[in-house]
């Protein structure tokens, strides 16, 4: 049996098993049970991104675990929030539409990918977005990257206008969103559009983390025009990843490393030992979820709503509707 201590969260004791994070302890019994659960925080008016745990896994919390479900606090409300002062760096073309976005940030911030942060632009109302990679891997310890689309929202369009490298940008997180963690099984990777971004923080951290482990990676947009990721989907393969796939509904030139159609229609047959992390707009998010639902595997989900929506979007990399045709 794993020794335990106690965490004390929002006055509600919390039993911790040696090795186990602050998250791991405060995920919902429902969750970590096995049973479909959805991560949510009424302190967040944000659509947060859902975490679909339908495999049959036992519980991480060691030996005992209650299995049945039953209240308990949000994870988020166990992580520590913390604001930074940052400065727009760069703002670099990765295709026709999207740019990528880098802030440096007085000290570095501890965000896990996947997670998301609250960014807010002097001038701009301030949103949450995932931060990633540079494209190109080499992203520094002090920096954040984001990668937008030149029409999303309010931020898009002032991008090289009123918004210059130099710009004041105010950062605060974590501010939701399901972290990455190494495991058992297949690693299924997909994206849409600047869905992207997330899914290649997750992608670099896991042949870092776990070089052995199988990864699956589909990667999509509505017009193969925008599909910016290449440089990052080849760094992928030189270090081992066999199985990616470009996907596209318009290509206009008949690009031969292309496939046609959305991303849903060039996923692997699911196994109910696979995690599978999908992040883009709501219908191919929810296309995914239902696929694992079928399976019993395990779905977390980064669903991006449009940025007119009544309710603020965890737009991760890209802020808009328009970007996803809605």
């Amino acid at each position: 049996m794993s020794p335990r201590c106690s965490l004390v969260v929002n006055g509600k004791p919390v039993r911790v098993a040696t090795g186990d994070t602050p998250l791991d302890a405060a995920l919902p019994r429902n969750v970590a049970a096995g049973r479909d659960g959805v991560i949510q925080d009424a302190q967040l008016p944000d659509a947060l991104p859902r975490l679909r745990n339908t495999s049959r896994a036992r519980p991480r919390l060691g030996d005992g675990a209650a299995t049945r479900p039953g209240p308990a606090p949000s994870p988020l409300a166990v992580l520590r929030t913390v604001k930074r002062a940052g400065t727009l760096l760069s703002v670099t073309p990765l295709s026709g539409a999207v740019v990528e976005v880098v802030v440096t940030v007085s000290r570095d911030l501890d965000v896990a990918p996947g997670q998301a942060v609250e960014v807010a632009f002097a001038g701009v109302p301030a949103r949450p977005y995932c931060p990633t990679q540079r494209i190109d891997g080499n992203t520094e310890l002090n920096e954040l990257v984001f990668h937008l689309r030149r029409d999303a929202g309010a931020l898009g369009p002032a991008l090289g206008g009123a918004v210059q490298p130099g710009h004041v940008v105010r950062i605060k997180g974590p501010a939701g969103g399901i972290p990455y963690r190494p495991g058992p099984g297949r690693l299924i990777l997909v994206s849409a559009e600047t869905g992207f971004a997330p899914i290649w923080a997750i992608a670099r951290a896991a042949r870092h983390r776990e070089i052995a482990r199988e990864m699956v990676v589909v990667a999509g947009a509505a017009d193969a025009d925008d599909l910016y990721m290449r440089p990052g989907l080849d760094w992928l393969r030189a270090t081992g990843v066999q199985q990616i796939t470009l996907a596209a509904s318009r290509d206009r030139r008949g690009q031969a490393d292309v496939r046609h159609g959305p991303v849903t229609a060039h996923l692997p047959t699911l196994r109910g030992s696979d995690t599978v992390h999908v992040a883009g707009p709501p219908d191919i998010v929810r296309a995914v979820e239902r696929l694992c639902d079928s399976v019993g595997a395990t779905c977390a989900a980064l669903p991006f709503l449009p940025s007119r929506s009544r309710a603020r979007s965890l737009v991760t990399p890209g802020d808009t509707g328009a970007q996803f045709g809605l």
